[in-house]
């Protein structure tokens, strides 16, 4: 299933015709991007669908985690589907609905509860890109590839997407990145600090499972915690919810889940973590 022919066991629905894919699979959560005759690029009706998606996912008490990939080899996404540049790209009207679908998109991604891992293959591009940093994690096999291409395309690449572009590379690269319009490789990407780990091809789904049953297995609520204090952090002091940052380190601390995991240090065995 590395290049997920064989799709993810579990419950499932899907959006958008089925050009996207919702499933839960146990302590997992996955949501697929599957148009690879188009090498997953993104449809307005697309973007409009995973908020919902990614809701449905999230009902799920079980869920701990929320993994996204792009079915096949070639794509994780490549960007918008420019079949659909006449008819929602064409004046400042439509572009704005076709920007306010793909921005609530990327927010329900960087705002699930859940902790995210993007698991990348082929082109990551333009919206795809801002749908991988919207993920709290990036794993990439060698053959991924990386770029803004907006300045070729005379477009404005979204703000937030520029933010956390620096926030992860640092102003230099990013206006290296945007300038340039390059490709990167994803060596690149990895020595820049665009991408989490870059994983051999043939050892990339097994890694991403490794790592997912490895924070599955750990506390919810201080994931939780350091989530929303990592999240905090990026922002602009006046803008921190400080109150909510100290409400989840409060409710981690006083939850049973601290003396569930002094517990099993004592007595040598592996905690069993409830998220209360």
């Amino acid at each position: 299933m590395d290049t997920l022919t064989t799709l993810p066991p579990g419950q499932q629905i899907s959006g958008a015709d089925g050009r996207i894919i919702a499933i839960r699979d146990g302590a997992r959560g996955w949501l697929i991007i599957n148009n690879p005759d188009r090498r997953n690029a993104m449809s307005r009706d697309m973007w409009a669908a995973v908020p919902e998606l990614i809701g449905w996912i999230e009902a799920d008490p079980d869920v701990k985690l929320l993994l996204l990939t792009g079915r096949g080899e070639k794509a994780f996404v490549s960007g918008a589907d420019i079949s659909e540049f006449e008819a929602h790209r064409s004046n400042p009207e439509v572009e704005a609905d076709y920007m306010r679908c793909s921005r609530a998109a990327w927010a329900a991604i960087s705002d699930t509860r859940l902790p995210s891992i993007a698991m990348i293959r082929g082109a990551c591009i333009g919206g795809g890109l801002a749908t991988a940093l919207s993920c709290d994690l990036r794993l990439a096999e060698p053959g991924a590839k990386f770029g803004v291409p907006a300045a070729r395309l005379g477009i404005g690449y979204p703000f937030d997407g520029v933010q956390t572009l620096i926030s992860l590379i640092g102003p230099s690269q990013t206006k290296a990145m945007m300038y340039s319009a390059e490709i990167y490789s994803a060596e690149k990407a990895m020595a820049i600090g665009l991408i989490t780990e870059l994983i051999p091809s043939e050892q990339l789904e097994s890694r991403v499972q490794t790592l997912s049953q490895t924070i599955a297995a750990n506390a919810p609520l201080s994931i939780a915690a350091a989530k929303l204090s990592v999240d905090q952090a990026l922002l602009d002091p006046e803008r921190r919810d400080m109150a909510a940052v100290d409400e989840a380190i409060s409710r981690a601390m006083n939850s049973a889940d601290v003396k569930e995991g002094h517990g099993a240090f004592l007595e040598k065995r592996k905690p069993v973590f409830r998220g209360a």
